[in-house]
């Protein structure tokens, strides 16, 4: 039996596009598939990303026999097997915003995926890149991948779309940062509307939408809705938080007192990095401010 890979799901309909030895086959059209019986029983339902065995019926659709092993599932929104997580900030227009940065970093450490920092809107930038390479040293020196580009004069477009290439990802980040635009230049021909794929954080108009993967050639599929669209921090227990900031980790080990906050005990080796600029201290005040904002949140739920 053939395998595929689920691209949307709607009204308890999957649509699937073939692979071919392991490579998703772009220029055929998708096969409207149900789901079997059995994997309800199972308890296990088809997200969009999985890889599925699926039969070929008598009417031209087709049947999802068996999911194929998950690498990856994220819970908003539902895709199985995204491999990065690609975060679009600008430089300009809005303002570049760290603490929200640091935020959706904090949530794609909890989810375990690989990360991209895209910062956008390069041709805006005024005291020649000073600001934003200070921002990219910062993120680099952490340990992230940064990228920077311009839809304006095409900067970046190759290496990012290189960089998508054969995986699943998710775009998420500030509102505004010009998201379809940038995949507009990435994939010619797509001609999105700009401001089509909204990346509002909280409740928008893409809480009811459906998900789907967006093919943006060489292998490369892109969910077509907001990742990570409501950073409450309740699925994030406070006692994780100092896990999600990568540079922690080498101080942790060696605080005086175990399970150390990171907040006013004696001895703790994260609080001297902090002193010592070995840990830059915007993430160490995001990290103060999160961890009172799980606090108030936890209390009142």
């Amino acid at each position: 039996m053939p395998e595929g890979i689920i691209i949307k799901a709607l009204s308890g309909y999957y649509y699937v596009k073939p692979l071919h030895d392991g490579v998703i086959v772009t220029e055929e059209e998708a096969v409207q598939c149900r789901g079997r019986g059995i994997l309800k029983k199972k308890g296990t339902a088809p997200l969009v990303g999985d890889r599925i065995i699926y039969m070929l019926t008598e009417n031209g659709e087709g049947m999802v026999d068996e999911i194929l092993p998950r690498e990856s599932e994220l819970i908003r929104p539902q895709v199985a097997n995204v491999k990065l997580a690609v975060l679009l900030f600008s430089v300009r227009e809005p303002d570049m915003n760290l603490n929200l940065l640091d935020k959706f970093l904090v949530h794609i450490e909890h989810s375990g995926l690989d990360t991209l920092i895209v910062l956008t809107k390069q041709d805006l930038e005024e005291d020649d890149g000073q600001a934003t390479e200070a921002v990219r040293a910062m993120y680099e020196e952490i340990g992230y991948e940064v990228m920077v580009t311009s839809s304006l004069n095409g900067l970046g477009a190759d290496a990012l779309r290189e960089r998508l290439a054969g995986i699943i990802s998710v775009f998420s980040g500030q509102s505004g940062v010009g998201k379809s635009t940038l995949l507009n230049r990435l994939v010619p021909g797509l001609a999105l509307e700009t401001g089509e794929i909204s990346l509002r954080l909280g409740r928008g108009r893409h809480t009811t939408r459906h998900v789907e993967l967006m093919d943006i050639g060489n292998g490369g599929f892109v969910a077509d809705t907001p990742g990570f669209s409501q950073l409450d921090f309740l699925e994030l227990g406070v006692e994780e938080l100092s896990h999600c900031f990568r540079e922690f980790a080498s101080y942790a080990d060696s605080c005086k007192f175990r399970g150390c906050s990171h907040l006013h005990e004696p001895g703790c080796k994260v609080i001297e990095a902090v002193q010592t600029g070995e840990i830059a201290g915007s993430r160490y005040e995001h990290y103060k401010t999160f961890y009172n904002e799980m606090k108030d949140k936890k209390r009142r739920y």
